[in-house]
Order: structure tokens, then C-alpha cells, then sequence
């Protein structure tokens, strides 16, 4: 789940058992995506794929996050073309060949979070549909290949950033990555674009857990909040797809907690 931009508190850098529980955590996310990529199919309801999560979750001995956070009353945040973030599922909302679907969710284990999205075509999507998940997804690894000791945060955010850009497309910049432990959202902010304030200068260190989430506009950056105080979509109704994965700095590199 996304967090707006606001200036954050310590960094807490997490032990070995902490990023064990967080992986842990990740395992039961990954295995919850991949539950749902199964079922994402024309004529699903969103409400639906909201059950799959918090079922697969529950039955792995995992919380959903999102479910009760500030109020939020699902498991999924469910985004079909252009939701870029946080839609409410809904069994009046069913899926349609072509839509371009993003999902994002969170797990606790052992009171630690890990939390990602994705994006996929529901059935046959046009090409250009394709080519924006595409991107968004390469912008994603384009980013984790930068988390590393050394780095810093505006080499995360200007790979993103370089990535979707060259493509055509537009970042969202009202809604930034975030990091993650105990809390769904800690310092630092990871913003997946470059301007004049941020954290930026924030040095990456071995254990840091962040949860890095391009959003990508296929049209302008600007976005707007429905008035159920949750639902984001762009403002010129372009489609728009999240990819996210949260991810461990280690001594060498990059841990992807949430990876299958």
C-alpha cells in the first residue's frame, strides 16, 4: 500500500531473525499472488480475488495488512485500468477481457509485514496495454538492481524514473515506496522520480527493508482521490499499472523478500 509524501522518523535497520520473519512473510505473499494470478479471469469479481487473498493469507497463519489499516475494509487493493492505487474490491466491480488489472497486498507474520503488487492483462489485452506492464515491471528491477550498500535513495528513484520516461509513460508523484518492518509504512520514503526535496541523500545500509512500488501513468503523472477517501485514478482516465516488491539491503546486495 502506497504512502503519500511526508517526511518520515529513524531508519530502524532490522536484524538477521528480523529479515527471516519478513521473508517468511514473503513467502505467504508470493504464494497468495501466485493464487491469485490463477484466478484473474474475465467475469471474476474483485470481491472475489479479495476472498482468494485473505483465505490463502489466513491459511498460511498470516494477517492480511491492509485489512482494518486507517479504516481500509479489504485484503486487496484491487486497480483496473485507470485505478492507479488503493481501489476498495466490490462484487459489482467483475473483471472484462482487456482490462489492465493491478493488485496489491500485504501479509504479517510473526508481526512483520512484507508487501508488493503486480499488474497483469485480464485475457487478451491490446499491445500497448502490454507494453505499460512491461515497463512498469522492468522500472521495478531496473530499481532493485540499485539497492545496494553505498547507493542511495535518488539512484532507486532515477532508475524508475529514466526507465518509464524513455518509454512514453509518466510516474505517479503524489503516492511514493515506503519503508517496512514492524510497521506497514517506516522512513524512508522511496520516491520513483527525482526532484528538488526528498530523501534522496538517504544512504543504503544492510538491513534496510524497503518496499520499492512504480506507479505508471500511460498517459500524465496527475491523479485524483475518489471521494470514498481511498480510491486513486488518473486524471485523464489513462490506464495506469503498480508493480512492487519489498526488498532487504544485505552486505553485497539485495534480498527480494517477497520473491516467489
Amino acid at each position: 500500500m502506497s504512502g503519500p509524501r511526508v517526511r518520515g522518523e529513524a531508519i530502524r535497520i532490522k536484524s538477521q531473525a528480523e529479515l527471516e520473519t519478513m521473508r517468511h512473510a514473503g513467502r505467504i505473499h508470493a504464494r497468495t499472488v501466485a493464487a491469485l494470478i490463477e484466478a484473474i479471469a474475465p467475469g471474476v469479481s474483485t470481491a472475489a480475488l479479495d476472498r482468494i487473498a485473505e483465505e490463502t493469507i489466513r491459511a498460511a497463519d498470516g494477517e492480511p495488512s491492509f485489512k482494518g489499516y486507517h479504516g481500509y475494509p479489504a485484503t486487496i487493493c484491487a486497480g483496473v485500468n485507470d485505478v492507479v492505487v488503493h481501489g476498495i474490491p466490490s462484487e459489482d466491480e467483475v473483471l472484462a477481457e482487456g482490462d489492465v488489472f493491478a493488485v496489491d497486498l500485504g501479509v504479517i507474520w510473526g508481526g512483520y509485514h512484507a508487501d508488493g503488487a503486480f499488474t497483469v492483462g485480464v485475457g487478451e489485452i491490446d499491445a500497448e496495454g502490454q507494453r505499460l506492464i512491461d515497463v512498469t515491471r522492468e522500472s521495478l528491477a531496473a530499481a532493485i538492481e540499485q539497492v545496494r550498500p553505498g547507493n542511495t535513495i535518488r539512484d532507486i528513484a532515477a532508475a524508475v524514473q529514466g526507465h518509464v520516461e524513455a518509454a512514453g509513460f509518466s510516474v505517479v508523484r503524489a503516492l511514493v515506496g515506503h519503508g517496512i518492518g514492524s510497521e506497514l509504512h517506516e522512513p524512508p520514503q522511496v520516491p520513483n522520480f527525482v526532484d528538488g526535496a526528498g530523501p534522496y541523500g538517504v544512504e543504503l545500509a544492510p538491513g534496510m527493508t524497503l518496499a520499492i512500488e512504480p506507479m505508471v501513468n500511460a498517459g500524465g503523472f496527475e491523479v485524483a482521490q475518489d471521494a470514498d477517501g481511498w480510491k486513486v485514478h488518473t486524471r485523464d482516465g489513462s490506464r495506469s499499472a503498480h508493480f512492487e516488491h519489498t526488498v532487504a539491503v544485505t552486505d553485497d546486495g539485495c534480498w527480494i523478500l517477497t520473491a516467489p
